[in-house]
């Protein structure tokens, strides 16, 4: 039943969809700041700290200015974190397309590749991911560029957002699982190869676990001499090929039911 007290038809928050009256510079504003500035001290301080410990006031203090500084040029925390998190999109190359030549592949799996490098360098970034619309400039410049990728490929338009999905959600995943990982060792004050040895020791006498540590042992067999990051860069290479080849599986299997 659709709703009739206006919920239906109301735009989602976003700081990118609020239209603010253009900033005039007051006597006793601070000298050297501005929104640019802000967002960059942001971005630092959440790579430093962490999401749970951001606050207005942590970036007041860390900028030498009052809270009611900051506040002068965004409204809310919100607001704030909006614009830290496409600052931060706007680091991920983009293709060059000037060459019509260009493997649609290579650029896919250059996408994807930037995509996780932003997420492993900004950890806070995944869950502001799941929190806002992102619909930056720079996020939109990069979905866009992933849809024209896409469209290069042959598949079917009507396909292509759930290939898309496919892999950038696949490369989400991956990712947060990773950052995780790599801050508890922080934490700890451990490295990762130390953590998953850790582990290791803790189930291999685990009847439960025989069946997945003698596969693990098989696996590991090709893998000697590679540190936890080489093998957590090699299963990345694998899965994603995995996901390209599947876009070209169906595309391919449409080719052939077409023909």
């Amino acid at each position: 039943m659709a709703a009739t007290d206006g919920r239906a038809t109301k735009r989602p928050n976003s700081v990118w969809l609020t239209e603010r009256p253009p900033l005039k510079r007051k006597a006793d504003q601070p000298a050297g700041l501005d929104l640019d500035k802000i967002i960059a001290t942001s971005v630092r301080l959440l790579d430093a700290e962490g999401l749970a410990k951001f606050s207005m006031r942590r970036l007041a203090a860390e900028l030498g200015v009052t809270a009611m500084s900051v506040y002068w040029y965004v409204d809310t925390k919100d607001d704030l974190l909006e614009l830290a998190i496409d600052a931060v999109a706007g680091e991920m190359p983009l293709p060059d397309e000037s060459d019509p030549g260009a493997d649609w592949r290579d650029q896919l799996r250059a996408l994807a590749v930037a995509y996780r490098d932003m997420l492993l360098r900004h950890p806070w970034a995944a869950r502001l991911l799941g929190e806002f619309i992102n619909i930056g400039p720079h996020a939109t410049a990069f979905a866009n560029a992933t849809l024209r990728v896409m469209r290069r490929s042959g598949l079917a338009p009507e396909t292509a957002s759930g290939a898309l999905a496919s892999v950038f959600h696949f490369v989400y995943g991956f990712s947060t699982i990773r950052a995780l990982h790599e801050a508890r060792c922080r934490a700890a004050g451990i490295s990762l190869d130390e953590y998953f040895g850790q582990v290791v020791a803790a189930v291999s006498d685990r009847p439960e676990f025989a069946e997945a540590m003698e596969l693990s042992i098989r696996a590991g067999e090709t893998r000697k001499g590679l540190t936890a990051l080489e093998m957590l860069e090699r299963d990345f290479e694998v899965a994603l090929d995995i996901q390209i080849a599947g876009i070209e599986a169906l595309r391919d299997r449409a080719a052939h039911r077409e023909g």
